[in-house]
């Protein structure tokens, strides 16, 4: 027999999980307030309200008393982490954080890390940020360096992707000073450095992020992976583009392309680098089309087969801006309504931005002039 308060634990979550109240699992045959203290942890179940339970939840009374699943956060955590590739165990994660009572903190900050991590990469950015905010609190409590620094990177990117720089900036602040001073390893004073010169370049401060990038060509540059010394070229080619220089800007990406050439290494950064190197070519002046065009086709090859609904919105988005700099607005139309249109829009608050404007642009070029001057008003009274 499972011991309390175990057992109660899981009846709950199972009862939970299938929708039902106390009152529709007891039926006729117990209380609800018996139902509650074993739920609880207050009373011990015997075997025949084991065997009661479990056929009005519809499952094997082992379901409720064997041992492979205690319903323990370390438990869970162990069956995500060794689940096999494709499997989605962010809900069962979800409910163990929930009824976990705290007594394992390292593991809650895990569990934390991989529900933020899967909020992230599904573009739900408000949930991301509600994980981090507690994840950072935790990584306080522990006093890791590393883990508080990572937990610091992800929170700035989380925010800066809502499209709140101030405190991207200081998070990101936050985090490479607290890897400089702990002395933490490239990767993660890297991640710090990186995403600190993203902030700055959003805010428009060219000079800290033209600093910055020195001393990651100087630094850290040397020192990093083929995946992280590509993230930290295209971050760089960025900063040159934004400040007029887009030979520099297009030497950078060039390099950074040839470190990931044909995504063994890793494909998911194969293919989020070419869409990246997309958007800055698109935004060059003039923009690059052929070469945006090259790296967009390489990068929805991946992305139309294996893309989460974040990755194909921002892809969908990128071939509306390639379809008007080619002069095929109709394309264009279509491709940023539809993305615009969508009930769940997981665009970051850029690329959000960037593609409303793009509308307002092609209702004017298609004659609706009032609503798309009026679309671009509304945009500009938000930036202000």
């Amino acid at each position: 027999m499972l011991d309390q308060p175990q057992f109660g634990r899981r009846l709950k979550r199972l009862r939970t999980a299938r929708g039902l109240s106390q009152a529709e699992v007891v039926g006729d045959g117990m209380s609800t307030g018996h139902l509650s203290r074993l739920e609880s942890g207050g009373r011990r179940p015997t075997e025949r309200t084991v065997a009661y339970l479990a056929r009005r939840l519809g499952v094997d009374a082992s379901a409720l008393t064997g041992p492979q699943d205690d319903g323990s956060l370390s438990g869970v955590l162990a069956a995500v982490v060794s689940a096999p590739p494709g499997t989605d165990s962010t809900a069962a994660l979800d409910r163990a954080v929930e009824d976990d009572p705290g007594d394992d903190p390292a593991a809650r900050w895990q569990a934390l890390w991989l529900l933020s991590q899967a909020a992230g990469r599904d573009g739900d950015h408000r949930s991301e940020r509600t994980r981090l905010l507690e994840l950072l609190a935790l990584s306080r409590s522990l006093d890791a360096p590393d883990l508080h620094t990572r937990s610091l990177v992800r929170y700035a990117r989380c925010t800066r992707a809502i499209g709140d720089l101030d405190t991207a900036e200081s998070a990101a602040t936050e985090a490479l000073a607290l890897a400089r001073t702990a002395h933490l390893c490239v990767p993660d004073t890297l991640a710090a450095l990186l995403e600190l010169i993203s902030t700055e370049t959003e805010l428009g401060r060219w000079e800290a992020a033209s600093q910055h990038v020195d001393e990651l060509d100087r630094d850290l540059l040397p020192r990093a992976s083929a995946v992280q010394a590509a993230e930290a070229l295209w971050t760089a080619a960025v900063v040159s583009s934004r400040k007029g220089d887009d030979a520099a800007a297009m030497a950078r990406l060039d390099q950074a392309l040839s470190l990931l050439k044909d995504g063994r290494e890793d494909l998911t950064a194969w293919a989020r680098l070419r869409t990246a190197a997309a958007a800055a070519a698109l935004q060059m002046s003039p923009p690059r089309v052929a070469a945006a065009e090259e790296w967009l086709t390489a990068a929805a090859s991946v992305l139309d087969l294996t893309g989460t609904p974040a990755q194909l919105q921002e892809l969908h988005a990128l071939q509306a801006h390639l379809a008007f700099a080619q002069g095929r607005l109709e394309d264009a139309a279509l491709l940023s309504r539809t993305v615009l249109s969508e009930e769940d829009l997981r665009l970051p608050y850029r690329d959000r931005v960037r593609l409303s404007v793009l509308d307002g642009r092609l209702a004017i070029h298609a004659g609706r002039v009032e609503e798309g001057v009026a679309a671009l008003q509304q945009l500009a009274r938000q930036a202000t």
